[in-house]
């Protein structure tokens, strides 16, 4: 069986270059589109910053974050914009989906614009507890942070509820296996991430992380780009294996599940702990 754009609708687009991918991505959602170009753009005079301010934080550079930052919630908005094309036109107006829509926008450029003020200023953005308002500000981060994260399944579910009758099964459950596991993962991560720092150091190239244990970045990582990882897992099966596609993805989604859990409890030992709110 061929891959066709009656059952991956999109899929010619997203493989022919850059400018079919903006065209068809604008299409399918402009806002969270142009969210991502702005996300995106912004890296570059992070980037500049980050080549000429010489100031450090816990032996990483003070613009390494907000540049991590940026890559991430550039390719989560990109992400979650293509997957409304698997919902009719009409739908993706409803008032849901805008709620959803406007939730990732608000909450991406807060969390961006908090952490890059935090770097100019070089201070924690995360962990921050040194006066009240710092200490205040660090759960509303999390709630930001969470609200992102709830954007996927409350899509997931539109997909199953509403979604297009010409998109291949396989396909259709990748995706919407892939947001549900982006939350679930993500979140579960994140809850002892927000209460155990990270080791100080530069950790491995761009990344930052500390592979030796006490990391739970690693596990986070895994959890939340579950978002591209299963979908794209699901789109190769279907075109080697059509007719075992399915099976062949919940299977891939157990081992997903146990490189995420290894990475988990890797990261829990030798976990340094901070009081939290």
């Amino acid at each position: 069986m061929s891959v066709t754009t009656s059952s991956l609708p999109g899929a010619t687009a997203l493989f022919c270059g850059p400018f079919a991918w903006w065209t068809e991505s604008l299409r399918r959602e402009r806002t969270l589109t142009l969210l991502a170009a702005l996300l995106a753009l912004a890296m570059i005079p992070t980037a500049i910053a980050l080549g000429l301010d010489e100031r450090t934080f816990r032996g990483a550079s003070v613009w390494a974050k907000p540049m991590k930052f940026m890559a991430s919630l550039a390719l989560f908005t990109a992400t979650t914009a293509w997957f409304f094309g698997l919902l009719p036109e009409g739908r993706r107006r409803a008032p849901a989906l805008r709620v959803l829509v406007w939730t990732l926008v608000v909450a991406s450029l807060l969390e961006v614009g908090y952490i890059s003020l935090q770097a100019g200023l070089n201070q924690a953005s995360h962990y921050n507890r040194t006066d009240l308002l710092h200490t205040l500000l660090y759960p509303v981060m999390g709630l930001l942070a969470l609200s992102l994260m709830l954007t996927q399944p409350l899509l997931a579910w539109q997909i199953v509820r509403h979604g297009r009758a010409d998109i291949a099964p396989a396909w259709r459950d990748a995706v919407v296996l892939g947001l549900v596991m982006t939350f679930v993962l993500g979140v579960g991560a994140a809850v002892p991430l927000s209460s155990a720092q990270p080791p100080a150091g530069a950790g491995i190239p761009f990344f930052g992380w500390h592979l030796g244990g006490g990391d739970l970045r690693p596990a986070h990582f895994i959890g939340s780009h579950a978002q591209q990882f299963l979908p794209l897992a699901g789109w190769l099966l279907w075109r080697a294996w059509p007719a075992c596609a399915r099976v062949a993805l919940a299977l891939f989604a157990v081992a997903y599940t146990g490189l995420w859990l290894a990475a988990l409890l890797r990261g829990l030992h030798g976990a340094v702990w901070t009081a939290s709110m």
